[in-house]
């Protein structure tokens, strides 16, 4: 399996994030859906990575620059049929280890407070992520929790 930056530019990772994108709608109110859209995701500001098993799209996540020190984790999404094979943490650990590379000394993030995403939630803290108030431009919402961890 190889991690590579990811342009956006491929149909199938474009499916991929629509996707993740509908998916957050059926559960989440449009309101409080955070996941950006392609075109979020193509921001200076954001790097993207997607993983690759062979020529096949296993999953994905990116970093969002808040200020110098400060990134948000976004995108982290695994292939329904690779759920629970260990795509999430080693995605999370490539994009934790390019953060620091990058200089951020903090990352957060924002998931949703949903049974459905109880298993990201685990797999945050597991790597050290705590509770925390919201960042950048969130606000309190019933329907997020807030995560963050020092690099």
């Amino acid at each position: 399996m190889r991690i590579v930056v990811d342009d956006l530019s491929g149909t199938e990772i474009a499916e991929f994030l629509n996707e993740h994108v509908r998916e957050m709608l059926s559960i989440t109110p449009p309101e409080s859906k955070h996941a950006l859209d392609l075109d979020g995701l193509r921001r200076p500001e954001v790097t993207f990575w997607s993983m690759m098993d062979g020529d096949v799209l296993v999953g994905c996540g990116a970093i969002k620059r808040l200020d110098a020190e400060h990134a948000e984790l976004k995108s982290m999404r695994t292939a329904t049929t690779r759920k629970r094979g260990g795509i999430a943490s080693r995605l999370l650990e490539h994009i934790l280890a390019e953060a620091r590379r990058m200089g951020f000394t903090r990352i957060s993030l924002e998931t949703g407070s949903a049974d459905f995403f109880r298993p990201a939630r685990s797999l945050y803290e597991k790597y050290g992520f705590g509770y925390c108030e919201p960042f950048g431009d969130y606000r309190l919402d019933p329907h997020s929790v807030f995560m963050t961890r020092a690099l």
